[in-house]
């Protein structure tokens, strides 16, 4: 009976070690690492932008089941500027004030995937604006930093040193449709400048890429938070 005792004893003492070396192991063992959570079908956020001292908000509307994003760029006491870009390469820039400026732009790639940041390279967790974020470098591009908490996110880094600051991030917000329409003065100024260049082809057989091939620059990530000028 004694012997009976002891052992139950020792088990008793011995199980909670055993569970807490398994517990301490399994805690051990390397997991994946964590994955960028995609963005939503549709958003709105709010973006303050910081590139050496240059201050721009940004209101930035994505509408993938459209095939469209918006970005409405005010300069710090200055110009009101509109991006508009479609899923088929055709974007817009303009203004709606007085001197109804436009140029358009037909580049080869269309707006970002919700899953752009599939085969981000995972650098790790740090603390920026105050929350503790996951961080992620994609193709030497672009730093983008997300709550640990919310997956909303807070911060992107681009390669160019320009800053994006996360203000605000409203899941399914959506424009309304009158919004995404051009002025008429930029289909005016776009046929203008279809003619130009037919007329430059005919005179130069060879030619390089056009202007607008080149603000592309082949990746299209984000690229009205460059704020193209016009």
């Amino acid at each position: 009976m004694a012997s009976l005792t002891k052992l139950i004893i020792f088990i008793f003492i011995i199980s909670p070690l055993c569970l807490s070396q398994l517990t301490l192991k399994s805690s051990a063992e390397p997991s994946d690492p964590p994955k960028p959570t995609p963005w939503p079908h549709q958003f709105h956020s709010i973006l303050f932008m910081n590139y050496s001292g240059i201050i721009q908000m940004i209101n930035l509307w994505y509408d993938w089941p459209n095939g469209r994003n918006f970005n409405i760029i005010q300069h710090q006491l200055g110009k009101l500027l509109y991006d508009l870009e479609w899923n088929n390469g055709t974007s817009f820039f303009y203004t709606l004030d007085s001197n109804r400026e436009c140029s358009s732009a037909q580049l080869e790639v269309g707006i970002l995937r919700p899953d752009w940041l599939d085969g981000a390279n995972y650098l790790g967790q740090k603390h920026v604006n105050g929350f503790l974020c996951n961080v992620w470098e994609k193709v030497d591009f672009i730093w983008y930093y997300e709550d640990v908490v919310t997956k909303r996110p807070v911060l992107w880094v681009f390669y160019t040193g320009r800053e994006a600051h996360v203000m605000t991030f409203e899941v399914g917000a959506a424009l309304e449709d009158a919004k995404w329409q051009a002025p008429v003065y930029c289909f005016l100024k776009q046929n203008d400048s279809i003619a130009n260049e037919q007329q430059q082809q005919q005179s130069q057989p060879v030619v390089g890429a056009s202007h607008e091939r080149l603000l592309g620059g082949g990746s299209g990530v984000l690229r009205g938070s460059t704020s193209m000028p016009l």
